[in-house]
């Protein structure tokens, strides 16, 4: 067994998007080949409904695929191909845009205001470009849940994971989503394929993440210099991007670590990049700007 090394980790990033919504997000529009297949990540956890009442009204997507977790609040869907429906708490949404959709998102807060959760774009290959766009809504009952004999929690929403598979099925990126709980002071292993990119999103306590007997500490992205000290430790909104190996080994601190683990087969292919839209050249960006610009963005049937 091999393990991994932790390559990086990063803070969150302030962000707004959509019509004014505040959000935090850990990558995108940059870094692609580290994360590959993977695109953006965004947490959009928030506790004061003028931060993202305004929603992400219509707006395009064409060659990739958008993963939305929610776990308080509700969020409000709509397409151009006449889909409509409400996320709640626990639910996710796969989409795939293919060769394009037009699609808005509108949250709603729970009962205290809360509106939590995240979005994660994959790529997808060019073969698959101008697929026909489709979506894969799961409701919280239908994702499995295992327990283990420490207490951790695994929910697996996509891929197989201790003995449980994900009900999100027929991804290009091939990816495990799963959400992980490991109780204060315990220490896991966690075998993740080797042939992977894989990343940890920590959204809820604190702790570790060793990359060998005798751990090397890893500086921030944040550090104010190359001399500061090094940050080993992780918290609430870090990102940890791990190298190649076959498993990974957590601590948890003293109020314990909850965190999305996410992998996926890297694509390898170029990136041409505006926006919701990602393709593999600048010719085939251009283009699908132009039909959008000319009303015949929309392929599918």
């Amino acid at each position: 067994m091999s393990l991994r090394p932790v390559r990086q980790i990063l803070q969150t990033k302030a962000t707004m998007e959509g019509a004014g919504v505040r959000l935090q997000r850990a990558f995108g529009f940059g870094k692609t080949k580290d994360f590959d297949p993977f695109l953006l990540f965004d947490d959009f956890r928030n506790d004061n409904p003028s931060d993202y009442m305004a929603g992400f009204p219509w707006h395009p997507h064409r060659g990739i695929e958008t993963i939305t977790y929610v776990l308080a609040g509700s969020v409000e869907h709509g397409d151009s191909l006449g889909n409509h429906g409400v996320m709640t708490a626990g639910d996710v949404q796969w989409m795939t845009a293919g060769s394009g959709i037009l699609h808005q998102e509108m949250p709603k807060g729970d009962p205290q205001g809360r509106m939590h959760g995240f979005q994660l774009w994959a790529n997808l290959p060019a073969a698959l470009k101008m697929t026909d766009p489709r979506y894969q809504d799961i409701p919280s009952s239908a994702i499995p849940e295992t327990v283990e004999d420490d207490g951790t929690r695994a929910r697996v929403i996509s891929g197989e994971f201790w003995g449980k598979r994900g009900p999100v099925e027929g991804v290009a990126a091939d990816p495990n989503y799963i959400d992980i709980s490991v109780p204060p002071l315990k220490t896991r292993r966690i075998k993740v394929e080797t042939t992977r990119n894989a990343f940890a999103y920590v959204f809820a306590g604190s702790g570790t993440f060793r990359d060998a007997s005798e751990p090397r500490p890893v500086l921030t992205e944040q550090a104010a210099s190359p001399d500061a000290a090094p940050v080993y430790d992780v918290a609430n909104h870090s990102l940890v991007l791990f190298d190649r190996g076959d498993e990974l080994v957590v601590h948890a601190g003293p109020e314990g670590i909850r965190f999305l683990l996410v992998s996926g087969k890297p694509l390898e292919e170029p990136v041409a990049w505006y926006g919701p839209i990602v393709m593999n050249t600048q010719d085939e960006l251009r283009q699908a700007m132009r039909e959008l610009n000319d009303g015949k963005f929309i392929k599918h049937r």
